[in-house]
């Protein structure tokens, strides 16, 4: 490999790609993308998407400010992860041959990240994975993403824990610990980022406007396992629920899964008491949280976004990766059906410590300086410097 230029060590910058395809992605790795860029002494930075998501992720891309230097446009209609893993695939190796970076970074348990980091094994080119560790006991649940993020540790030279818990997990799979940092979850970095931010659109005004006083429970759901029944049944608990208390009202930024917006629509839509609208600009999404009565989500990221803002969270899952958020008290799982949702939101509703405590817990996710950590790492663990004639 040519010498590409640069005054770090040996008068020799590291060419860092990162890859990312999904709206989570670039939010957990904008921070560490700045961070690499603001030392730009050590390293050279290539931004790559997957286009697993085509129409979701530009406006985070521009909101975020992160420059984009290739798009593998995997994205297609009612695209399935073995589509998207073979064209990410493909795309990778065509890029990876041209561009012969040192290390590759990727996120998470996305099929773009499992797909990247094997066509960087394929390519003997390091793989970094930020968020490595995260596990929830079952294969299958989360449906892909636990078997990516374990399949992801198989080919990873670099493991970016957020938590201690994490780093064991990876240890006791056979991990080696000088291959693991533990550097807290970026996704703090990008909360405290937007909750720093003055800037809101005229979405957020009109959401105002048509809550009111009213209390707002925000609702996330996405999430494949949650498909069919378990989904409806959680829908027509929440319609009944803020149709009984008139002091409370639903937003449901609705992700554009068809799976998803066609159940909004007919168990949500008619509800003089939920909004249902389209996927927020990410400083948006934080304000609505801070604003927040309740969160309601079978997200992944919403964990490790509440306790910066000291809001409580009603897990809708069987089983969660990160222990960490329902061991501070912060998160409650909701396994099951409908039922159990309404059974929490009325004790919620009545007032309950737990509501109360939850604004004084510390975020048991890091405290915003990850994207540094973790470049400060890659760094360290990249050095001294790759031979420059490989």
């Amino acid at each position: 490999m040519g010498d590409k230029g640069g005054t770090g060590v040996g008068n020799r910058r590291h060419r860092i790609l990162t890859l990312f395809g999904t709206r989570p992605e670039i939010i957990k790795l904008a921070p560490v993308i700045r961070a690499l860029d603001a030392d730009g002494q050590n390293f050279e930075t290539l931004n790559v998407a997957s286009g697993q998501h085509t129409n979701i992720l530009p406006p985070f891309l521009q909101e975020l400010g992160i420059r984009l230097d290739y798009d593998l446009e995997v994205g297609r209609p009612d695209q399935s992860p073995t589509g998207v893993s073979a064209r990410v695939l493909g795309g990778m190796e065509t890029l990876l041959e041209a561009q012969e970076p040192d290390a590759i970074l990727v996120q998470g348990d996305t099929t773009t990240a499992l797909a990247g980091a094997l066509a960087g094994f394929h390519a003997r080119v390091p793989v970094g994975h930020v968020e490595a560790g995260l596990r929830s006991g079952d294969p299958a649940s989360p449906f892909p993403e636990e078997m990516n993020r374990r399949l992801i540790s198989q080919v990873a030279s670099f493991h970016f824990a957020a938590t201690r818990h994490n780093r064991d997990s990876l240890i006791a799979e056979g991990v080696a610990s000088p291959a693991i940092a533990v550097t807290g979850n970026p996704v703090v970095d990008s909360v405290l980022w937007a909750k720093n931010r003055q800037e809101t659109s005229s979405q957020i005004d009109e959401i105002s406007s048509w809550l009111g006083d009213r209390k707002l429970l925000l609702l996330t759901t996405h999430r494949r396992e949650s498909f069919g029944e378990v989904m409806e049944s959680r829908m027509r608990a929440l319609a009944d629920f803020a149709d009984e208390k008139s002091d409370v009202a639903i937003v449901f930024p609705v992700h554009p899964n068809p799976q998803v917006e066609q159940r909004a629509q007919r168990l949500l839509g008619s509800s003089e008491s939920a909004l249902l609208v389209a996927p927020m600009q990410y400083s948006d999404f934080i304000h609505l949280i801070a604003r927040s009565w309740m969160i309601v989500s079978d997200s992944g990221g919403i964990q490790e976004e509440a306790p910066s803002l000291g809001k409580p969270v009603l897990l809708i899952r069987d089983n969660t990766e990160r222990p960490e958020a329902i061991e501070s008290g912060v998160v409650r799982l909701v396994a099951g059906s409908g039922q159990e949702l309404k059974t929490e939101l009325d004790e919620a509703y009545r007032g309950s410590d737990w509501m109360q405590g939850v604004r004084t817990i510390p975020n048991p996710f890091g405290e915003g300086d990850a994207g540094r950590r973790i470049a400060d790492a890659l760094g360290a663990f990249l050095s001294p410097p790759p031979d420059l004639d490989r």
